[in-house]
């Protein structure tokens, strides 16, 4: 009689045993709760990843016309006309990535020395404001950048920016041309406010993550403010540069605020003063333009283009800013 029972309740041993190893795999306590909430996380996170690779595919669907028309050739041409079907990436890329450069050149010694005094040198009752101020200029509507860009910064640097320019600098190819405050330095310029809030924020999270045993030992050696200062941004150089890049990122995508200062022609010239076009300027003015299959197909091309490069760009940041926070646990260790 015993052995029958045992054989009865030997498979419902087993379901159970089997039950628990599960929820075990799914929650290192065993709890069912744990077990469930830590399998719904891990679907939104599936969910997230489904979403990209459905972008992509989609995306590249849609452009499989001009893949298949132009090639890898639609990269490095420099024609773009509707009217003749001849369409090519290069002034959108040229356009692009100069007027992140320039953004880039004139943010972040700004954003770091910003950074620097809020957290080094300010007092906390001075830092903290500032901080809020510099914040706010994340939050402040992309085509209201692009608003006082054409009725603000245009005129000044076609008034005030652009003679004092040319007549020091005139001899390069940079700075020759008509001066009208339309271009590719007011684009510039116009990008650099919108980045240098994030590189700021980032570089401070970055510095205020040093240890501070890193500013107690320079001290004790005998080290000034500034060599003090110099230790503390060498133990934070990936982290900066991360947040460099995440500025980056975020320059080569915005779409408004440049569209409305930086001339709008496919055009590929040296001189900052004269207008250029964006990736993100172009799909922007042209996309409910594009009757044709194959226009429409070369402006998703565009898109995807620049999807790709703002999605290199922001991995690659997010990888410095974890080497930086690895190496702080490590010093704190």
């Amino acid at each position: 009689m015993k052995n029958a029972q045992t054989e009865t309740h030997a498979p419902v041993a087993a379901y159970g045993a089997g039950a628990v190893r599960w929820r075990r795999a799914l929650s290192p306590t065993g709890d069912v709760g744990d077990a469930i909430f830590r399998s719904a996380l891990f679907l939104c996170a599936l969910l997230m990843i489904a979403l990209l690779a459905a972008m992509i595919v989609a995306m590249a669907y849609r452009a499989r016309l001009s893949f298949a028309e132009f090639g890898l050739g639609f990269l490095w041409s420099r024609a773009w006309n509707p009217v003749a079907g001849e369409f090519g990436a290069l002034p959108f890329i040229y356009g692009t990535v100069v007027s992140s450069l320039v953004a880039l050149v004139l943010s972040v010694p700004l954003s770091i020395g910003v950074a620097i005094f809020l957290v080094e040198q300010a007092p906390k009752k001075i830092a903290r404001p500032i901080a809020f101020l510099v914040d706010l200029l994340a939050a402040i509507p992309s085509v209201v950048y692009g608003l006082w860009g054409i009725f603000v910064l245009a005129p000044f640097v076609r008034e005030e920016l652009g003679p004092p320019l040319q007549r020091a600098f005139g001899w390069t190819p940079l700075f020759q041309g008509t001066i009208t405050g339309i271009g590719m330095l007011t684009g510039g310029i116009i990008l650099a406010i919108m980045i240098t809030p994030i590189i700021s924020a980032v570089v401070r999270d970055v510095l205020a993550a040093v240890p501070m045993t890193q500013r107690e030992a320079a001290l004790a050696l005998g080290a000034t403010k500034w060599e003090t200062t110099r230790v503390v941004l060498a133990n934070g150089a990936p982290g900066i540069l991360g947040a460099v890049i995440l500025g980056l990122g975020r320059a080569i995508g915005e779409t408004m605020a440049v569209t409305m200062v930086i001339g709008n022609r496919p055009q590929i010239s040296l001189s900052l003063f004269d207008p250029a076009y964006t990736i993100a300027s172009v799909i922007a003015n042209e996309f409910t333009e594009a009757t044709g299959d194959l226009y429409l197909s070369a402006l998703i091309e565009l898109g995807l283009i620049l999807f790709l490069v703002t999605f290199v760009i922001n991995a690659l940041a997010r990888l410095l800013v974890w080497s930086v926070a690895r190496r702080t646990r490590s010093a704190r260790a």
